[in-house]
C-alpha cells in the first residue's frame, strides 16, 4: 500500500509505502489527511491506515533534471501515443536508426506502436516518406518525486490538483 506525501504547503512531495507514512505520523512529523484500507495495529497504537499524509513542517525542494531517457519516460512523455501514427504505443523507437548514427538522446527517442516500429526498421522518415505527429525533446523538470505516476489511485486526485506543472 502506497501513501501520498505533501509538503506543508498541499504540494505533492513524495509516494512512501504505508508503513513509513505510518511512522512519520507516530513521531509527530505529519498528520493523515485521508485514510483506506484495514487500520494498522500493535499491542499499544492503532492508527489508520494513511492514504494520504501531510507534513507539519514545510520541505523545501528544488526541480529535478530528467536524467538520461529511459523507455518508462519516454513513453510517459509522448503520453503512450505513437509518434508516427497517434495510436496508444508501447514501444520506444529511433528516429534515426542507430545503425546510421542516431543516438538514444532525448530528441532521437519516441514513443511508437508495434506495427509502425516493425515496418520502419533500420529505415530513415525520408526513405519512408514518413513525418513525425510528435516533436521530441527533453521533458521539463518535475517539482516533486511522484512525478512517475502513471495512475494515481482516486483517493489522491483532490490532492494531486494543488502539483505545480
Amino acid at each position: 500500500m502506497r501513501t501520498l506525501v505533501l509538503n506543508a504547503g498541499y504540494e505533492p512531495l513524495s509516494i512512501v509505502t504505508a508503513r513509513r507514512a505510518a511512522l512519520l505520523v507516530l513521531r509527530g512529523k505529519a498528520s493523515v489527511l485521508a485514510e483506506e484500507g484495514v487500520p494498522i495495529t500493535s499491542p499499544g497504537v492503532s492508527l489508520p491506515r494513511p492514504a494520504v499524509i501531510i507534513l507539519h513542517r514545510y520541505v523545501r525542494i528544488s526541480r529535478r533534471r530528467p536524467g538520461p531517457p529511459s523507455r518508462r519516460v519516454i513513453l510517459r512523455r509522448d503520453s503512450r501515443v505513437c509518434a508516427y501514427c497517434l495510436r496508444p504505443a508501447a514501444t520506444v523507437d529511433h528516429v534515426v536508426p542507430r545503425s546510421k548514427g542516431g543516438g538514444s538522446s532525448w530528441e532521437n527517442l519516441v514513443a511508437c506502436c508495434g506495427p509502425c516500429n516493425i515496418r520502419k526498421g533500420n529505415k530513415s522518415l525520408d526513405e519512408l516518406g514518413w513525418r513525425l505527429q510528435i516533436t521530441p525533446g527533453r521533458p521539463a523538470p518535475q517539482p516533486w518525486l511522484g512525478a512517475d505516476i502513471d495512475s494515481p489511485r482516486e483517493v489522491w486526485k483532490p490532492y494531486l490538483r494543488y502539483a505545480a506543472p
